[in-house]
Order: structure tokens, then C-alpha cells, then sequence
């Protein structure tokens, strides 16, 4: 759910063979992605990043795991713990295309 005044994008990034499926950026520059790769040993991952004032982000600090719910946990609580321990708010929130991110 987004907070008000949290602007959503769509987004469909790849980093590492990973499609970016899910990210919260906060108005410090940095967030957490949460991104899929089908193909890979542990086919799901999720990373902090901090983006440039270009748009550029560095991805850095990824676990790694097998299954999707295990993933969309662990998004949940790093983007949580950041928010707590930061007192840091959502800027926006991006998702893949419709129909990706299942």
C-alpha cells in the first residue's frame, strides 16, 4: 500500500540478469529492489541500492533465495527496518509491467 503523496512508476530495469520486478525508493536516494531471474541458482534476490541525481542506480547488498514469498518477506522487512531505523518516507514505488510480477 502507498503511503499519500507516494508516486508509483512502472519500471522494468535488469541488473545481473535480474528484472527489477519491485522497488521503494526513499527521499534519502536509497531503496530496495526486488528482482526474478527463472534461470538462476536462486532465482530470486533482493538489494539496496542508492540512486544518483541522474536516475543512476547502484545495486549492492543482495540476498538471495529461492522462492518468491520468502522474497516479497524479506523486500517487506528491509523496506520497514530502513523506514524505522532512518525515519525515513517512501518517495515512490515502482512495479514491473502488468502481468510480470505474479
Amino acid at each position: 500500500m502507498l503511503a499519500r503523496g507516494t508516486e508509483r512508476r512502472d519500471l522494468l530495469e535488469t541488473v545481473q540478469g535480474y528484472v527489477i520486478l519491485k522497488a521503494a525508493t526513499f527521499e534519502t536516494g536509497h531503496g530496495f529492489a526486488l528482482g526474478h531471474n527463472p534461470g538462476a541458482p536462486s532465482p530470486f534476490v533482493t538489494w539496496q541500492f542508492t540512486e544518483g541525481e541522474n536516475g543512476h542506480r547502484d545495486y549492492y547488498w543482495g540476498r538471495y533465495g529461492t522462492s518468491q514469498a520468502w522474497a516479497q518477506r524479506d523486500f517487506d522487512r528491509r523496506v520497514d527496518d530502513y523506514q524505522q531505523f532512518y525515519h525515513a518516507a517512501v518517495k515512490h514505488t515502482e512495479l514491473g509491467p502488468e502481468g510480470v510480477y505474479r
